[in-house]
């Protein structure tokens, strides 16, 4: 599947704060949900205009980028 972008950054949007292409949801309200120990429905359900895909991408990106910047343990 082609990468496409998930989250955007706009300066009329949230004053720029990266949210869901397509939503004026942020990012962060995901984060938070799952810091908060709420499931990834819970965050759907509170927030209808994030697809599930879009949610799921987003959190496999994090994933992506944490492990790549991964370095060995000394």
């Amino acid at each position: 599947m082609p990468r496409t972008q998930i989250v955007h950054s706009d300066p009329d949007i949230l004053g720029g704060k990266p949210v869901f292409v397509g939503t004026r949801v942020p990012l962060q309200a995901l984060l938070d949900y799952i810091e908060g120990g709420h499931t990834l429905n819970e965050f759907l359900a509170d927030f209808p205009t994030v697809s599930r895909d879009q949610a799921i991408r987003a959190l496999e990106h994090g994933t992506e980028l944490l492990v790549a910047d991964a370095r060995p343990g000394r």
